[in-house]
């Protein structure tokens, strides 16, 4: 963040300077009222009234001018600062779910959104027009010292209702954004269940769950607008009492013959411009307070994510894949739920893993693509451990289907080409081909060009899979990783699936497979029975199925799920 509160400060420092050429230029319409009741109503002046009448419609204008440039400014500095952060902001979105449990929020997004709105705001020309005050005031004690001495204690009143808005939000604020982000929380929760929730006769239950929080979130939101409110009505209230109290004593003073006429409007309307900033700060020291929190909310997001320099680019891997006793535990946790796993695998090999559920099997394929950092030890492909790789060279040389396959909104073409700009045709064809899916992909009404919606809600789950499958195999990654493939496949798709791990063999490449059905293991030679996060059988396959598998059916062995004899559970998802 030094670089850019740098750039910020020096961007600051030139709006502070037209806020100083304002700031004087405000004083025209009290010099203005003098001149015309102390010069031109008593020496019945017409030509000079026109001048002076010129002279500030000039400087009137100048000064509109100036504000309209500072407005811009301070738009312009939260644009650049959205520009500098957005990427970053991005990055928080993507990596804080895979290293803190519970991070998978849009509030770097907010906050971001939050400063940016607040610069273009009116809040921050207010800031600073503060600073000027005890200038104005100055100028008061200047016409007579008992007018200074009265628009100072006004100005004292509004400053003590200022420091009271800001000690009675600060709890309210973090108490409203709390608020705020569990009924986001929810409201995502639906959108992303709404299936579960619609079909199992959740709904009113979820609104009613939804009603409590809304009704949380409304009294924050109520608690904080009335302080704010309150204490904005009673600055307002305050500069017009003080306004009319300056008034009341420059006629007091008229009276006494101690001030003139001129000097009772000029003070007035001196002192009404003196506390303004004051009177607006405290209107938006909700947006300001807001904004604070959301500039370190952002702070401590750039502390977490600090910026790396890229890796020397390494050759693209083609020899083998090392697991090296590699221990982790998931984001946010303490616990390790795999624990000293090693192995490796040559160039051409296939690997399936089996095991019960909870076995680690997951964690250990998150490791494997670099999801997941290791606790200890290293993931390495051709000797370079997987850090040592910029992460989009990385993903280059990986292909990686998750368990629950999630498209994006596009099109197919777009999906299977990892959204790369101007993917080769013959890239994504060649994916699918591989997938073996080309040919359901072309029987669709607009091909590869067909949309697919949010999530991929226009295809079936077998459909998601196989084209998740052309993903992964995108641009024929060297290092293939699928987390139970065949889980929503019919036999078409499983045959399919046969030959994609088997393409991924011939050509060189190493293909690790979750398995699930024993048919995934087809194309495989070798095997990893995992259990409670340790490795419990590595080897070939048939020899290592010889010693766990118990014996099935024999006629329809496609379907018959595994079960593998260890710690007294059958194995699966």
């Amino acid at each position: 963040m030094t670089p850019i509160l740098s750039y910020i400060r020096s961007a600051f420092l030139g709006v502070a300077l037209v806020s100083a050429v304002i700031n004087v230029l405000t004083l025209t319409g009290s010099f203005f009222m003098l001149e015309v009741y102390d010069r031109v109503i008593p020496g019945r002046s017409l030509a000079t009234l026109v001048g002076l009448g010129i002279l500030a419609l000039a400087l009137y204008a100048f000064q509109g001018f100036l504000d309209a440039i500072r407005g811009r400014i301070l738009a312009r500095i939260g644009m650049w600062l959205d520009h500098r952060l957005n990427r970053k902001v991005f990055d928080a979105l993507v990596v804080l779910p895979l290293k803190f449990r519970g991070q998978a929020t849009g509030q770097p997004v907010r906050d971001l959104d939050q400063v940016r709105g607040f610069l273009a705001g009116p809040g921050p020309s207010a800031l600073f027009d503060l600073p000027w005050m005890p200038f104005y005031l100055g100028i008061c004690f200047l016409f007579h010292p008992l007018i200074g001495v009265t628009a100072l204690l006004g100005a004292l009143l509004l400053v003590t209702v200022t420091v009271l808005t800001e000690l009675s939000t600060r709890t309210i604020s973090k108490d409203a954004l709390a608020v705020s982000l569990r009924r986001q929380a929810l409201a995502d929760s639906a959108r992303r269940n709404a299936e579960v929730i619609s079909a199992l006769g959740m709904r009113g239950r979820f609104a009613d769950r939804w009603s409590a929080a809304s009704a949380d979130h409304l009294d924050a939101g109520r608690r904080m607008s009335d302080v704010t409110g309150g204490f904005g009505s009673l600055s307002k209230i305050l500069r017009m009492v003080i306004q009319s109290g300056v008034l009341a004593v420059g006629a007091y003073l008229v009276i006494n013959q101690e001030a003139s006429a001129g000097i009772i409007i000029a003070s007035s309307i001196l002192t009404s411009r003196s506390l303004a900033p004051v009177e607006l700060s405290v209107a938006n020291w909700k947006g300001f307070v807001t904004a604070r929190q959301s500039w370190a909310r952002l702070g401590e997001l750039m502390k977490a994510l600090p910026d790396r320099d890229e890796p020397l680019a390494l050759p693209p891997p083609c020899k083998r894949l090392d697991v090296e006793a590699v221990t982790a535990v998931a984001p946010g946790g303490t616990q390790p739920i795999v624990q000293n796993v090693a192995f490796g695998l040559e160039a051409g090999a296939g690997l399936g893993i089996l095991g019960p559920s909870g076995s680690g099997k997951s964690s250990l394929m998150r490791l494997l693509v670099g999801v997941w950092s290791p606790l200890r030890g290293k993931v390495r492909l051709d000797g370079a451990a997987l850090d040592q790789w910029p992460c989009d060279a990385l993903g280059r040389h990986l292909g990686y289907m998750p368990q629950d396959v999630e498209l994006f909104a596009g099109t197919i073409a777009q999906n299977i080409a990892r959204f790369e700009p101007d993917a080769p045709a013959e890239s994504v064809i060649a994916a699918a081909k591989a997938a073996c899916v080309h040919d359901l992909i072309v029987t669709l009404p607009q091909g590869y060009d067909t949309e697919i919606g949010d999530g991929g809600a226009f295809l079936s789950a077998g459909q998601r899979q196989r084209i998740g499958l052309a993903r992964a195999l995108y641009g024929d990654p060297f290092f293939v990783a699928l987390d139970e493939p065949n889980s929503n496949l019919d036999r078409e798709g499983d045959e399919a699936l046969t030959k994609a791990i088997l393409g991924i063999r011939q050509r060189g490449g190493i293909v690790i497979v979750i398995a699930h059905r024993p048919n995934a293991l087809v194309g495989l030679d070798q095997l990893l029975v995992m259990g409670e996060g340790q490795v419990k059988a590595f080897g070939p396959r048939d020899e290592i199925l010889a010693k766990l598998m118990r014996p099935v059916a024999v006629a329809r062995p496609s379907e018959a799920p595994l079960r593998v004899v260890g710690e007294g559970q059958a194995a699966g998802k």
